[in-house]
């Protein structure tokens, strides 16, 4: 079949290939071929001339009515004690489809949740999603994913035995480190998240993950390796366990010499895990 070419002389497939790459790009509005003041009523354009909004590669979710307030980048509020009636992940999940995750949600692929089963003893935390885990809704299956694999099959784990999950549900365009506040904003589901996996111990993969699960500034360099008392919460109901933050499979894919480091960390997994 002969891909029909546009007014530009350009086929279908190579204008999809230019709108995904400014997707990627973090491109989410359009804009007019000629300027025109916005302050000035005299100088609005005609309907006609009007460039029609982009529609966003994903439906938005709707925002919770139970809890309207919101932060300056649109996502919804929301507090671990809104969670305190969700028993299963499989509600968490139903939640969180329901939350208006603001940009970061309106062009992503897919909500990637978790992996794994409640019980699991060990829980791993990443980042946020990169692109093979946006196109298949599952974290760590890209690269990082095989090498995560590897390193959990070094001390006799494989991926049924834990669960895995992200501090972030939703790619971030270009595949950008998420803000503090896409962090925050999410943060309450995933410290009622690990309420309900209640793993035995708990390992955040790379700096962002480190800082934001467990309030710490330092960078991974001087926090991996430590065990940390971590709380999801200081009242009634909140778990303490044990956290042993250690470096990013990602980053071990561009410094490979660090993981003699990492063989220490998963070693003291080992060792915690069968005491």
């Amino acid at each position: 079949m002969v891909a029909r070419e546009s007014n530009d002389g350009l086929d279908r497939q190579t204008l999809l290939t230019m709108l995904r790459w400014q997707l990627e790009a973090g491109v989410d509005e359009a804009i007019q071929t000629q300027p025109w003041n916005r302050f000035e009523t005299s100088t609005l354009p005609n309907k006609s001339a009007t460039v029609a909004t982009r529609p966003s590669p994903r439906e938005i979710a709707p925002k919770s009515q139970k809890h309207p307030a919101s932060t300056a980048s649109g996502e919804t509020k929301v507090t671990l004690e809104d969670f305190e009636k969700i028993t299963t992940l499989e509600e968490l999940r139903e939640r969180l489809e329901d939350f208006d995750g603001g940009m970061l949600k309106r062009f992503a692929t897919n909500t990637v949740f978790g992996d794994g089963k409640a019980g699991a003893k060990l829980m791993l935390i990443g980042e946020a999603p990169g692109a093979e885990e946006d196109r298949r809704g599952l974290p760590f299956v890209g690269p990082s994913g095989k090498l995560l694999d590897q390193m959990l099959g070094a001390i006799g784990l494989t991926r049924a035995d834990v669960y895995i999950t992200n501090t972030i549900y939703w790619r971030p365009p270009g595949n950008r480190t998420p803000t503090p506040e896409e962090r925050n904003a999410t943060l309450p589901f995933l410290l009622r998240q690990i309420e309900l996996v209640a793993p035995k111990v708990v390992v955040p993969l790379g700096g962002p993950a480190a800082q934001s699960l467990l309030n710490e500034s330092a960078g991974i360099t001087r926090l991996r390796g430590r065990w940390i008392d971590f709380q999801t919460r200081n009242e009634a109901g909140g778990l303490s366990i044990p956290a042993l933050p250690t470096f990013h499979p990602a980053f071990l894919l561009r410094q490979p010499a660090q993981k003699k480091q990492v063989w220490q960390d998963l070693r003291a997994i080992r060792a915690r895990l069968r005491g």
